[in-house]
């Protein structure tokens, strides 16, 4: 098992900056992935960034160039960096953690949750 604990949300104008960050804790030595979703009201959850054990990243088109993700694999931790917000950008933001159990049969995936944090961007 993974626990995650987030911080950072909260309120902020158009153009403005927050930073996210997320600690896993527990079964860490298997994690192969770490990354964020969003999930803005009526809408799907969508995979805002993310970032594997060897340091590959990867973006939703409608973030980049605005939002970076970094890792500190020995913390177990991540954050997203969020640049030049938008009031789109207006979500519950969810840490996520990936983990993989190799077994001789398959590897097996497991996925984690934080518990979420609101990010609200007034226009």
């Amino acid at each position: 098992q993974v626990q995650l604990v987030e911080s950072g949300g909260g309120l902020v104008q158009a153009g403005g900056s927050l930073r996210l960050s997320c600690s896993a804790s527990g079964s860490t030595f298997n994690i192969n992935f770490m990354g964020w979703y969003r999930q803005a009201p009526g809408k799907q959850r969508e995979l805002v960034a993310g970032i594997t054990r060897g340091g590959t990243t990867n973006y939703a088109d409608s973030v980049k160039s605005r939002f970076t993700i970094s890792a500190d694999n020995a913390k177990n931790t991540v954050a997203l960096q969020m640049n030049s917000l938008k009031p789109e950008d207006t979500a519950v933001y969810y840490c996520n953690v990936k983990t993989i159990l190799p077994t001789i049969a398959r590897d097996y995936e497991y996925t984690y949750w934080g518990q979420g944090t609101q990010v609200t961007v007034s226009s």
